[in-house]
């Protein structure tokens, strides 16, 4: 193509996604036709109407999940929201289980909701602690009408479960869902009573069936443990999983056998879940697949459901739906909005996004409060505390500007209380849960926003219509892309939520998230000794700056660009699958093998 054909075709496509730049959305007249003011649409989780629908016939609202009171400090200028009633579950010691199904189905659906992508759970993971819970809760929900027939449970880690899954908790995560444990409500000291009732050879299932577990090992060589090394041989695999029992990951349980070598077909992650009567007859036998971000998936679902919900505006990709907003002439956070009012109503589409933002904020609070060592024999110190002594004093300053190094602070917070096992939210991922929270209250601290609360809906609608554009035409997980599907979609998600309180066109809503993936292609995910500490802390502080400066960087622009989201995430989705394994969630490459532990 010559340079004239080439700047021709170039005019045409710029001229046909053209659009002005608008003002801020704090600046807008009410009733501006451009972007007219966004109302307080209610919002619910897709999956959970879908559980409604299956069981009552009809769609209905539920209460957002009650949150850990250990989160529930007030971020300034905020007041704290009440504290809320919790009924005692089976994993708080309570002598019933929960008769209910998971707050999530296991299938998959062409409709992405913010509220499936935003999940309030415990860390360091989404994939190997968040999903891993959720899949052994619904094992267990399954064996209800039977659960006093078991007499014994295994479990198989396979691919990155069985690579990463000690440094990660997720033996003590499927214990936790085993015992009856809902990640909405589960808290670290649950995990750990369950985690010490199994060291002593007793596991409660559902939280009332009281099985006991012999204290063995049936390891394979090579998974990581909590301190980087791999086990080269039976016998040493034991001592290494009996020293990290007593510690507080159980892994010599014969209940538990790790399978790092052993690869499912259908993703990285996967984990089989079997119960057995006295006599060793099968009562039950699930295969999960936790791909990432709290997702899970089971052996057998068609993973198409789509048609039980009717949602206004469907689209595949961002080109459909920078197609359907101009159609429509909508904003992309009013067609969000739409879409999930769809399936929830409005006041719970508020109420729930409300729930999700406080959950962010409090646990950057709760992070830049708290000191010590992080747990996992690394002796990682927790940093943002003492930055935010130090900004505090640089604050008095007045000719200081502080925001960049508070947006760090902000990420660091979050992370380490994720890699502490704190209460997070899955923003996409757990290992990439402080870019959003860090973003989203850097740009009310530095925007002037008419309403805080509106702005957090719209930031958060924005950021998810874009992560789930991701997940579905790419991937959320580490073990699947590398930290390019984590870190690298949460600064795609908050750069677009970033821009669009700067005010930004749709189209340059997009340019803002594409800049940002595309400059996160070929992140890889090698956490040392396989916990989600490094590079992981500081990786989320870098990814928050990169999700700020790409949505600037858009700002300049009018929205038209050479390389589109939709390319981008294709691209993401293919440098994942020509990704060598090593660098894929298994600490066999990279920094974690490179690392030398004094």
């Amino acid at each position: 193509m010559s340079p004239a054909t080439f700047g021709a075709v170039r005019r045409i496509w710029c001229s046909t996604f053209s659009t002005k730049r608008e003002k801020p959305h704090h600046e807008r007249a009410p009733g501006s036709a451009t972007r007219p003011p966004v109302r307080a649409y209610a919002h619910g989780g897709i999956r959970a109407a879908a559980n409604d629908l299956r069981q009552n016939g009809r769609s209905g609202s539920r209460a957002p999940a009650p949150r850990d009171p250990a989160c529930r400090r007030p971020t300034p200028g905020r007041a704290a929201a009440p504290p809320v009633a919790v009924s005692a579950g089976p994993c708080q010691g309570a002598a019933v289980s929960i008769p209910i199904a998971l707050a999530t189905p296991l299938a998959e659906r062409a409709f992405i909701s913010a509220l499936d992508l935003f999940k309030v759970g415990i860390g360091p993971s989404s994939s190997h602690t968040v999903g891993p819970l959720r899949a052994a809760r619904a094992f267990v929900d399954g064996l209800a009408s039977q659960l006093d027939q078991v007499a014994s449970v295994e479990c198989v880690l396979f691919g990155s479960l069985g690579s990463t899954g000690v440094g990660h908790g997720t033996p003590g995560a499927v214990l936790a869902g085993l015992s009856g444990c809902a990640v909405e409500t589960v808290t670290r000291d649950d995990v750990e009573r369950v985690v010490a009732d199994a060291a002593n050879g007793m596991l409660r299932l559902g939280g009332t069936h009281l099985i006991t577990i012999v204290p063995t090992v049936d390891a394979v060589p090579g998974a990581v443990r909590a301190t980087g090394a791999s086990a080269t041989t039976e016998a040493e695999s034991s001592t290494a999983s009996a020293a990290s029992g007593a510690a507080g990951t159980p892994t010599a349980a014969a209940w538990l056998r790790f399978a790092p070598r052993e690869l499912k077909p259908r993703h990285p992650n996967a984990l089989t879940l079997t119960a057995r009567d006295a006599a060793g007859t099968v009562l039950a036998d699930e295969t999960y697949y936790s791909v990432g971000g709290g997702f899970v998936d089971r052996e057998g679902d068609d993973g198409d459901e789509s048609a039980s919900f009717a949602v206004p505006y469907r689209f595949d990709s961002a080109d459909e739906l920078l197609r359907l907003c101009r159609e429509h002439g909508l904003s992309i956070a009013q067609l969000a909005r739409a879409n999930e009012a769809a399936v929830r109503g409005e006041a719970a589409t508020s109420s729930a996004l409300r729930t999700i933002a406080r959950a962010m904020d409090d646990c950057i609070d709760v992070g830049l409060s708290s000191t010590g060592i992080l747990p996992g024999g690394l002796k990682v110190p927790r940093r943002a505390a003492g930055m935010a002594d130090n900004l505090r004093a640089l604050d008095a300053q007045p000719t200081r500007d502080t925001s960049l190094e508070w947006l760090q602070a902000y990420a660091i917070a979050v992370n380490e209380e994720n890699a502490a096992g704190g209460r997070v939210v899955t923003a996409p991922t757990n290992g990439a849960a402080g870019i959003i929270p860090a973003v989203m209250r850097h740009a009310i601290d530095v925007i002037g926003v008419a309403d805080a609360d509106v702005a957090r809906e719209e930031f958060l609608l924005v950021a998810a219509v874009m992560g789930a554009l991701i997940k579905s035409n790419a991937s959320i997980s580490g073990a699947e892309a590398g930290c390019q599907g984590e870190v690298g979609s949460a600064a795609s998600m908050a750069a677009a939520g970033f821009a669009h309180l700067l005010g930004a066109t749709n189209e340059q809503i997009e340019n803002a998230a594409e800049i940002a993936m595309e400059h996160s292609l070929g992140l890889t995910c090698d956490p040392v000794a396989g916990l989600v500490q490094m590079p992981c802390i500081e990786r989320n502080a870098i990814g928050a700056g990169k999700a700020v400066a790409a949505a600037r960087m858009a700002m300049h622009g009018d929205g038209t660009h050479l390389i589109s989201f939709d390319t981008v995430v294709q691209t993401m989705r293919q440098t994942g699958d020509d990704m060598s394994r090593k660098y894929k969630e298994t600490s066999e490459g990279g920094l974690a093998v490179n690392f030398v532990e004094c």
